[in-house]
């Protein structure tokens, strides 16, 4: 584009033709809820922004994708997948939609994921909902995609656009990041505004980039950022103008100590089920950092399930009270929509959530204490090995603790296992260090070269 090789206009129309070719036929990914039919004369506009000298910044011109739980007040719909939010687009923009906006980023479209972010009910396939219909992993079409941003992984993965932004709440980003091939970064709880989302619980929702390149979601981060006022997180001063790109320089690894799951400090079955993570490990040490093996205890935090209900049951239908012309006007009119269009599996996480004893107290106090003790498991490791940061595979309980801790991290592909799934390695560490992680995931990222494109296969 700086050279005037590519403009933001061709960019969406090839981009708009792949998602033609690859989404809606031949493979049929089906990873695209919905296109933007602005996107062609925004990109138009930013083309004559940039011919007269005006760029905005980096992602200037470039195609984005959003889930489809992320509020536009466009001609899409901003729906979590289900038929009962169809109707009258939201009256607002997400506030980081208006940031992406102001940062030059085209919104191409919406994608699909796990209806209502993976909480409407446990028997829900991953990547499936009822307004989507199933996404598919463009690298293996019969492997798992994980929930519930799983049509902003399978996008990014399949070449639909450069950047996504997904939402997790529990794993909801680093899984499908994970087992579709690229970078997701989960970001710490609060980091990026939730304002404008549809929402599970605020204790630990949170939108989050996903790229090919670590480099690229750093990028995406830097434009999403910005001071909320209606976000009740309150970050740390300065943390809104740290740039996720600056420390991205080589050797960033030399001198880091980094832990481990000490299982790979033994020969047997993790090295035998997980070769690319053992691959990983040996060029991250090679590249200058000691590692430390660790044994990272799950808490396995008691009342998980009511305190998610409890959330869905707050949080909630404050969401839905900013709707207006949608068929769901509250939770018992979603219950009663998908009852009589028999839509999907089932909702027993909605209907438990409606049931559910709510009491603020309680609710805060079951959150204090989940994230208090999955924090602990982390910091505990921090401080007693004096770690910079720490990695995992995906089969351990980083998985599940970092996330519900609040704490960061950043998925990064290490290669494909023999059936032709991606396989990935995750950095993880304390609250507000996303700059850091991000600065040895990049480390890992250029000695490895491991990311692959997708071959779509049977």
């Amino acid at each position: 584009m700086e050279r005037n090789e590519l403009s933001a206009a061709m960019f969406v129309l090839y981009l708009q033709r792949r998602i033609a070719a690859l989404d809606k036929q031949g493979p049929k990914i089906n990873a695209v809820i919905e296109l933007n039919p602005e996107a062609l004369a925004i990109a138009e506009f930013l083309d004559r922004e940039r011919k007269s000298g005006y760029v905005r910044g980096p992602l200037h011109g470039i195609p984005v994708l959003l889930k489809d739980n992320i509020d536009t007040s466009d001609q899409m719909q901003t729906s979590a997948g289900s038929l009962a939010m169809v109707g009258d687009p939201p009256a607002k923009d997400a506030f980081i939609v208006q940031r992406l906006r102001e940062a030059g980023a085209i919104i191409l479209g919406k994608t699909n994921l796990s209806e209502w972010a993976a909480f409407r009910d446990p028997a829900l396939p991953s990547g499936w909902s009822g307004r989507g219909g199933q996404t598919r992993n463009p690298h293996l079409l019969s492997g798992d995609v994980c929930g519930s941003s799983s049509g902003s992984a399978a996008a990014t993965a399949a070449g639909f656009a450069p950047l996504a932004v997904g939402t997790e709440t529990a794993g909801s980003i680093i899984c499908p990041a994970s087992l579709n091939g690229v970078v997701g970064i989960k970001p710490t709880v609060g980091l990026l505004s939730r304002s404008g989302i549809i929402p599970v619980t605020h204790k630990l929702d949170t939108p989050g980039p996903m790229a090919r390149t670590v480099r690229e979601a750093a990028l995406l981060l830097n434009a999403m950022r910005g001071n909320d006022p209606a976000d009740p997180v309150r970050k740390p001063h300065g943390q809104d103008a740290v740039d996720y790109t600056a420390l991205l320089r080589p050797h960033t690894l030399v001198g880091k100590r980094i832990g481990y799951p000490a299982k790979f400090d033994r020969s047997g079955l993790p090295l035998l089920l997980d070769p690319q993570f053992s691959q990983a490990l040996e060029l991250i040490q090679a590249a200058g950092a000691t590692l430390i093996p660790v044994d990272l205890k799950d808490p396995s935090s008691a009342r998980l399930d009511e305190a998610f209900q409890m959330g869905i049951q707050r949080e909630l239908p404050r969401y839905l009270a900013t709707r207006t012309g949608i068929p769901a006007q509250t939770l018992d009119d979603l219950l009663l929509f998908n009852a009589a269009n028999a839509e999907g599996p089932g909702q027993a996480t909605l209907i438990a959530a409606s049931k559910v004893v709510f009491d603020e107290q309680t609710y805060n106090h079951l959150w204090g204490m989940i994230q208090g003790e999955n924090a602990a498991a982390i910091d505990r490791l921090l401080v007693t090995h004096h770690l910079d940061a720490l990695v995992s595979d995906v089969a351990s309980p980083a998985m599940n603790v970092a996330p519900l801790a609040g704490y960061p991290g950043v998925m990064v592909p290490t290669g494909i296992d023999e059936e032709g799934a991606p396989t990935s390695i995750f950095f993880y560490g304390p609250r507000w260090s996303e700059a850091r992680l991000l600065a040895l995931a990049y480390g890992y990222e250029q000695v490895s070269n491991a990311r692959r494109a997708p071959e779509f296969k049977p």
